[in-house]
């Protein structure tokens, strides 16, 4: 691990405290270029994780608040009539950031959220027939209350599949807690966090992830568990090519942040549970089973090569 990735995971940890896991998910879902959906309650530290990131990955940040009155261009801008050129100029809206934050997403309609599918998938942005490419790195961290809640609007399949992890950020522990009620207030922690790498480092990083090295028995133990999924009857659908290629890609970084240079299974069951619980779906009594226990009964069933 380099010294800057390390300082990064160092300076995060300081304020997220007792989640060291959800930071290091979150971390190597953004080497593997893809984007994260942390889903839970209200007030367990979502909108705090990605503000860290953030400010401790030097990004250009912008914040949109989902509700349920947001219309596309609110995300993706808007050209205005400018009187004294006769002329329209483009007003560029908030995804047009190195890391957006879409906060409470599943509150939006699904028109609104829909905004979000090109650029998460191709790094761009078509706009009154323009298309527009979008800064580089490109990150999406979206939070999401239960859909139990009320005001939410479920998320599609398409617009979750996005989404290369869903984590949770749980409760605190005892000790973890207790630093929370007895330290600083974290909005003044995070006002004051320094960047701890480059746009240009990150980037490097990024390009070092795709470059691990992965055996073909590991590939064989990837599609093992494809193949699982879409053969046993007790999911409504397997996992589809795009899910097999994200558990790749998921792989790779955790490998890189354990200082590797080459996946071992080991990794693949790491990233599992982010990559696959919002993808896997159980029907009948498996349906009351939850995802973590879904995930740890897929691990058990493929044996590794």
């Amino acid at each position: 691990m380099s010294q800057s990735l390390h300082n990064v995971i160092k300076q995060a940890e300081q304020v997220i405290l007792g989640k060291p896991q959800q930071i290091r998910f979150a971390l190597a879902c953004l080497l593997a270029r893809g984007h994260l959906l942390i889903e839970d309650l209200p007030g367990v530290g979502k909108t705090t994780l990605a503000h860290v990131l953030a400010r401790t990955l030097g990004l250009q940040f912008q914040r949109i608040q989902f509700t349920s009155d947001l219309l596309p261009a609110d995300i993706l801008g808007v050209s205005v009539y400018q009187r004294d050129t006769s002329e329209f100029k483009f007003h560029p809206g908030p995804i047009f950031a190195q890391m957006i934050l879409a906060d409470e997403i599943n509150r939006a309609t699904p028109k609104a959220q829909s905004a979000l599918l090109e650029a998460m998938e191709e790094q761009q942005a078509t706009i009154e027939g323009t298309t527009r490419a979008l800064p580089t790195p490109f990150f999406v961290i979206a939070t999401q209350n239960p859909a139990y809640q009320i005001g939410t609007f479920a998320l599609p399949e398409s617009q979750l599949d996005r989404f290369l992890m869903r984590i949770q950020m749980g409760y605190p522990d005892a000790h973890a807690e207790r630093g929370l009620l007895s330290g600083v207030d974290r909005r003044e922690i995070v006002a004051q966090l320094s960047p701890q790498m480059e746009s240009s480092e990150l980037l490097a990083l990024q390009k070092r992830a795709r470059e691990i090295f992965v055996s073909p028995a590991l590939l064989d133990y990837m599609q093992a568990i494809l193949r699982h999924t879409r053969e046993e009857a007790r999911y409504t659908h397997g996992l589809s090519p795009r899910a097999g290629l994200a558990l790749l890609s998921a792989a790779r970084a955790w490998a890189l942040l354990d200082g590797r240079d080459a996946v071992i299974p080991e990794d693949v069951q790491a990233v599992l549970p982010g990559v696959v619980s919002h993808r896997l779906q159980a029907v009948g009594e498996y349906a009351k089973q939850n995802s973590a226990v879904l995930v740890r009964e897929l691990i058990e069933a493929v044996a590794i090569p």
